[in-house]
């Protein structure tokens, strides 16, 4: 959060935490062209023997059209469950499940169901201890909400939801640039940390040819404090997560008194000076340098 960063929702004034359940539904979906006429039909054939589970899906007319089928597993959705309510345990923030159980009623109907189900067994009294809740929520309510609200919560969201919210919601923030991204076990014992952003590959390209460019680096220091962050958890030392948390501080202190690269520059205003890639990792070190021996 940078407070000289224009938002495109003012209103947000604390992080929100985008939890997509990166695996399933469309994208590990069977999809074909149907060339015209004829019945579509699915079929689930029982390991033990016992009868199949046949339903009629459409009557195509001569036209023809498409069809996708899409499936999820119950110990997946059990698993990311845990991860988002270990997650909003981690950063004291609740947590939120948006589905569209009310037309998807077996298929989103079972996420709501396994999410309750693993907050009351688990969670429940963890939660209560620390102030925090848990609700689920129709999509289109929550969507409607999250640009109402001030952020500071966990948006625990299915595949697809999460891929297109995630980037609506760091565009509303400001800047993709600015977004990061977190893989997470269960147990929320093992993490990935990561820049949500792409490669930067124009600007590679430049670099190869001698150009100076401005290329945001903020995401991907972010990514490697917060696994340092989670290492210093881990191995019980907190003089690393100092570390950690310091030169988080000093990146954003140093964007809010004025040095920033270029995509950062041009949301503020047109009278904003800027920094090519080597003068802001050279702000970041010298201010860093000050912090640690302050």
């Amino acid at each position: 959060m940078m407070s000289n960063v224009p938002r495109l929702v003012p209103g947000w004034t604390k992080p929100i935490v985008v939890a997509r359940h990166a695996f399933g539904d469309q994208y590990k979906a069977t999809d074909f062209k149907v060339p015209g006429a004829g019945r579509l039909t699915v079929t689930f054939t029982p390991e033990d023997g016992s009868e199949p589970i046949e339903h009629v899906v459409y009557d195509y007319g001569q036209d023809g059209g498409v069809a996708q089928v899409q499936y999820n597993v119950n110990d997946s959705i059990r698993g990311f469950a845990r991860a988002c309510f270990n997650y909003g345990l981690m950063r004291h923030y609740p947590v939120y499940l948006s589905t569209k159980n009310t037309i998807l009623k077996a298929y989103d109907g079972q996420f709501k169901d396994i999410f309750a189900e693993v907050f009351e067994t688990d969670y429940k009294d963890k939660f209560a201890e620390a102030g925090l809740t848990y609700e689920h929520r129709l999509i289109d309510d929550m969507v409607a909400s999250s640009l109402k609200w001030h952020g500071g919560y966990i948006w625990a969201c299915k595949n697809y939801d999460g891929d297109v919210q995630s980037d609506s919601v760091a565009q509303g923030f400001g800047s993709l640039g600015l977004m990061t991204s977190v893989l997470m076990t269960p147990d929320g014992q093992t993490v990935e940390a990561e820049a949500a952003h792409g490669t930067v590959t124009r600007h590679y390209r430049r670099w190869l040819k001698g150009e100076k460019t401005s290329t945001n680096p903020i995401a991907s220091i972010f990514a490697w404090t917060g696994g340092l962050k989670h290492r210093a958890d881990l191995d019980g030392t907190p003089e690393v997560r100092h570390f950690a948390e310091t030169l988080e501080k000093v990146i954003v202190d140093t964007v809010e008194g004025g040095q920033m690269t270029k995509d950062l520059a041009m949301l503020v205003g047109p009278d904003q000076a800027w920094l090519d890639t080597e003068g802001f990792m050279n702000a970041l070190d010298e201010n860093l340098s000050k912090a640690l021996t302050a």
